[in-house]
């Protein structure tokens, strides 16, 4: 048998919208980055992004489980000498609730070229609101 590998005028892209409000973090994480890769249709090609596009909205009332909030740090590096700067999760949600998100999808999805283009389609905002109306985006409820 020969193997099925998708072509570009096969990949159809749909808009989502996800409200994060109530969802466990780890478990919206891991369903957005599943449909961003595509793995939910029949015409899944590990090498192709054949994902759909996801809008986040309301990631500033996402939860965490157990004591996250104090014990989970997120690090980054200025690049010079002492530049190191560590946040906990609770503080990163109060300031940025968009990253806390994107973070958590970016650590389930491919590390090389196809995985920086799929975080291309996630789009986060911290409140209800969002700029891609005219996609009419569809809403998406997630199990869990």
């Amino acid at each position: 048998m020969k193997s099925f590998v998708a072509k570009n005028e096969d990949i159809s892209r749909e808009w989502y919208v996800v409200d994060a409000t109530d969802q466990t973090l780890g478990r919206l994480a891991s369903q957005v980055a599943m449909r961003l890769r595509g793995k939910h249709k029949p015409i899944f090609t590990p090498h192709l992004d054949t994902g759909d596009f996801i809008i986040v909205v309301n990631a500033d009332k996402v939860r965490l489980t157990g004591r996250k909030l104090d014990q989970k740090m997120y690090h980054r590096h200025s690049g010079y000498p002492g530049g190191l700067t560590s946040l906990d999760a609770r503080r990163m949600l109060a300031t940025h609730p968009e990253r806390l998100v994107t973070f958590a999808v970016k650590g389930m999805l491919p590390k090389n070229r196809l995985g920086r283009r799929l975080l291309t389609k996630l789009k986060v905002y911290a409140g209800p609101e969002h700029p891609h109306q005219a996609q009419q985006p569809q809403p998406l409820t997630l199990e869990g």
